[in-house]
């Protein structure tokens, strides 16, 4: 198994996650974002993943994009642990909290809407940070008001156990530090936050990890 990923690719950390939960091993093929003019648009790549972006996972041939689509394959073909809870409600609950982040938030902030910002709108470096900072907040504190308001909320998002909405929360908290956002008024998204990281899981997902840091 090879994940194609990049060590501060917040989707890329979310399947990593999920591949270390579920005890996974997998060789990590480093696609580096920036290098080149972005590798993950070289021809190669692209054939692989035509949107040009990571991760992509190639499971003994079988090519699988986009990181909540990668997570709910690996429930499915290695379902102990599991990420996604047994009831209709429950995964939809559950989902909803992931897709916050991973369809409402991260996009507005990922790398190439950035460049887009700086290269055709000519933003300044406080200017793109702003505008990062406002999506991240935001995102996170919706997510806050629906853990906090919700008694299906415990340990973690959902339960007891680390789910595919864990495995979304951790890195966008990641970047939040990273890029100097405001966490004040996160409680509930900071504990769950603490008590993922001190799994062994996550710390070998974290970006400082991974053999392509730098």
């Amino acid at each position: 198994m090879k994940l194609y990923t990049y060590f501060r690719s917040s989707a890329a950390y979310r399947v990593r996650i999920a591949l270390h939960l579920k005890g996974l091993a997998f060789e990590s093929v480093p696609v580096h974002l920036l290098r080149d003019g972005g590798q993950q648009h070289a021809a190669d790549y692209a054939a692989l993943n035509p949107n040009e972006t990571v991760p992509s996972l190639d499971d003994n041939g079988q090519i699988v994009t986009q990181s909540l689509a990668i997570i709910e394959y690996l429930d499915e073909t290695h379902p102990s642990p599991p990420l996604l809870p047994g009831t209709a409600a429950d995964r939809a609950r559950m989902r909803a909290i992931a897709q916050v982040i991973a369809s409402d938030t991260h996009p507005l902030n990922n790398l190439r809407v950035l460049q887009h910002l700086t290269r055709s709108f000519d933003l300044s470096e406080t200017q793109k940070n702003a505008w990062y900072c406002h999506w991240v907040e935001r995102g996170l504190q919706t997510v806050e008001k629906m853990l906090a308001s919700d008694p299906r909320t415990g340990r973690f998002c959902h339960g007891d156990t680390p789910t595919q909405a864990d495995c979304c929360l951790v890195p966008q908290v990641f970047n939040a530090r990273r890029f100097a956002c405001s966490l004040e008024g996160l409680p509930t998204v900071l504990r769950i936050s603490a008590e993922c990281e001190e799994l062994e899981a996550f710390q070998r997902a974290a970006p400082q990890h991974q053999p392509d840091a730098e």
